[in-house]
């Protein structure tokens, strides 16, 4: 589909494979064609230039097993599976950061500064790089997301029907997500959940940015909280996403007056320059645990992530009037 500069490009065929079976055309040319823009994916299946089995097709349409489908001659970007994973990586997802595997899914104890996968300036992302270093895993997927500098739990799929039970699942809210996270502030103990929607912010630089939403705009979101324990000043929390909005757990608790510490968008920037300085430099947000039901036994799976040493590094630095 992509070739040197100065070779012709030529017309290309996928042929849908039982991984890839009932998945919508336009998911499954965006998951095949790395490095190629949504506009141009959705430009060529609306032109009928995409064809399946000789016919034309729309984005909606739903694959079958042994459906050939016709790419017509396009650059992609340089792939993100083509930077090389480095050492520490490669022995960090060969390691200790395996938290959970069987036949069906991989769970992880994701870093902070780790994206999920490539693009916008990512050279290379934790999908790509688990592509690399388990290259029997044909058909590895994200099950859901975690921002860059959120750490812990993140649950990849290893077949298109396990992927689809556990996204159910998302879908359902019958899936549980428990974060735990340090904000600034004494934390009231009556504050136990934040029902507010969530839209887009605008922003000068073009930074994806979020906001509590005026006057019932944007989209529904809950997040419930805990108190963990408080440490002068700061407050730990175990947060409960309901939903699964942009920046929700950071949003929510901003909004409350409770910014994350080491949030680089909504948090405090005196505070974190005071943890920086004190050689802590993370956002303090870490996808603790997961709860599920297991594609393979269909039993309730509940798994954590161990904390890194940091989280209690934050309980020596003193805190003040910042």
């Amino acid at each position: 589909m992509s070739s040197p500069a100065g070779t012709p490009l030529a017309v290309s065929y996928l042929e849908v494979t039982a991984n890839a079976v009932g998945q919508r055309l336009d998911n499954y040319l965006l998951n095949q064609l790395k490095g190629a823009p949504k506009t141009l994916v959705y430009r060529i299946i609306r032109k009928g230039e995409v064809r399946i089995n000789k016919k034309r097709a729309k984005a909606d349409t739903r694959l079958n097993l042994g459906d050939s489908i016709r790419v017509p001659p396009i650059r992609l970007a340089e792939k993100a599976s083509q930077t090389p994973v480095g050492k520490s990586l490669r022995e960090l997802l060969l390691g200790e950061a395996l938290l959970f595997e069987n036949e069906e899914i991989m769970v992880f104890n994701k870093p902070a500064g780790l994206a999920v996968h490539g693009g916008s300036g990512v050279r290379i992302g934790l999908i790509e790089a688990l592509r690399q270093v388990r290259p029997e895993l044909t058909a590895l997927e994200l099950v859901h997301r975690l921002d860059k500098d959120t750490s812990g739990c993140i649950l990849l799929a290893k077949s298109r029907q396990a992927l689809n039970f556990l996204q159910d699942q998302l879908r359902e809210k019958s899936m549980g997500k428990y974060y735990q996270a340090w904000v600034l502030g004494d934390w009231p103990s009556n504050l136990q959940e934040i029902n507010a929607p969530i839209d887009r912010a605008s922003s000068p630089s073009g930074e994806r940015r979020m906001k509590v939403a005026e006057h019932l705009e944007g989209k529904a979101s809950l997040t419930r909280f805990k108190i963990i324990k408080k440490q002068q000043g700061l407050t730990l929390i175990e947060a409960e996403p309901v939903t699964g909005r942009t920046h929700q757990i950071r949003i929510h608790a901003t909004s409350a007056g409770f910014p994350l510490i080491g949030d680089p968008k909504y948090g405090k920037d005196t505070i974190n320059e005071h943890f920086r300085r004190a050689g802590i430099p993370r956002m303090f947000l870490h996808a603790r645990r997961l709860e599920f039901l297991d594609p393979v036994t269909q039993q309730r799976l509940s798994i954590e992530a161990p904390l890194e040493e940091s989280w209690q590094k934050v309980e020596q630095v003193k805190v003040g009037k910042l």
